[in-house]
């Protein structure tokens, strides 16, 4: 009979930056141990690195204080970035033209389960 895996998740919503920047970062942590995937964050000079160290720090605090699971067993068992919603501004552009700059937004998804 399987042991059924213990998931637990954080998300953060509507997190200023794009998808396409936050995924390069959080591809180098899915599937590591929460230890390395903490010490690969804070040596990642980039703007999502912080934020995504933010996300992961809340699925450890839920799975340590809400489901009673010890950190050293966690490993990153799912981590993905979708795309939120675009905030569209305009910006005065050449020859007296109005152009549209997209401000886009990402909801991060991080899972943390027991090996």
């Amino acid at each position: 009979m399987e042991e059924s895996k213990k998931e637990v998740q954080a998300i953060a919503k509507m997190q200023r930056i794009s998808p396409i920047k936050a995924r390069l970062v959080i591809d180098m942590i899915r599937g590591k141990k929460v230890a390395d995937a903490l010490a690969i964050l804070t040596n990642t000079n980039r703007k999502a690195s912080t934020i995504i160290k933010k996300t992961l720090d809340s699925a450890i605090a839920n799975a340590v204080n809400n489901n009673g699971l010890d950190v050293n067993d966690l490993y990153v068992s799912e981590a993905r970035v979708d795309a939120g919603p675009v905030m569209k501004r305009m910006m005065f552009d050449s020859r007296g033209h109005v152009g549209r700059k997209d401000k886009r937004t990402s909801h991060i998804v991080i899972k943390v389960a027991v090996k």
